[in-house]
Formats: C-alpha cells, sequence, structure tokens
C-alpha cells in the first residue's frame, strides 16, 4: 500500500469535512487523485467512513510536502466556499508539514492569479 498516498487521501478527506459538508466535487477530487496513484477505492471509502489520526509529516519530502499542502488549498476552494473551518485546518497541516501558517493565507489571497510554479517557489523561499 502506497502510505504517501494514503496519509494525502486521509487528510483531504478530513479537510473536505472540516466544514460539516463532503459535497460532491471534493469527493470527486479525493477520487480522482486515489485513481491517478492507482490507490484502490475500497481503501478510500474505508479512509471516508474511518479517517485516521494525522501523524507526523516531517518524513516527506520538499515536493511531497509542497503537494499535500496545494492539493488541501485545491480542495478548499473545490467547492467555491472558503470556510474558516477550512484554513484552520490548512493551517494546522502547514506547520505539520514544516511550513509557516502564513503560507495558507498567501496561497488564499493568491489563488487564481498564480501558477503551480509560483506558487512553489514562493512557498519553499519564504514559508519554510
Amino acid at each position: 500500500m502506497d502510505i504517501v498516498t494514503k496519509k494525502q487521501l486521509n487528510i483531504l478527506i478530513q479537510l473536505a469535512e472540516a466544514d460539516k459538508h463532503f459535497a460532491k466535487i471534493e469527493r470527486d477530487m479525493i477520487f480522482r487523485i486515489a485513481k491517478e496513484r492507482k490507490f484502490p477505492e475500497e481503501d478510500v471509502n474505508e479512509l471516508i467512513r474511518n479517517p485516521q489520526p494525522i501523524d507526523s509529516l516531517g518524513a516527506l519530502s520538499l515536493d511531497q510536502k509542497f503537494e499535500y499542502l496545494w492539493s488541501a488549498i485545491e480542495m478548499v476552494f473545490a467547492d467555491q466556499n472558503v470556510f474558516e473551518s477550512e484554513v484552520i485546518f490548512c493551517k494546522n497541516i502547514a506547520i505539520k508539514l514544516g511550513f509557516k501558517k502564513g503560507i495558507i493565507d498567501y496561497f488564499i489571497e493568491h489563488y487564481g492569479n498564480k501558477t503551480t510554479h509560483e506558487f512553489k517557489e514562493a512557498a519553499l523561499a519564504e514559508y519554510i
């Protein structure tokens, strides 16, 4: 089993539920990521039913850390509603990933106006 993908999906599932409404578009995004990584659909369903505690994320590479955080930001914007509970959740994840929590405000403020590459450059230069 791909533990890196499992951890990422687990985070996204909990983020999707942070606003107490697991939107279809959020669910579709989670299943799309799982499918792209050949992660079994039945394992995703099990994570949805029984999310796991979010462990330490420090062992990930910088690329993986950015990918986890970026997918969380995309999830926040997936349903066109940004909730404070989602922002708080993302800030906590950012800290667990070794980023400064201000990165989330930066991402939210500039989402849609910068490329993923520009966000990654800023994240690695200013927020880690």
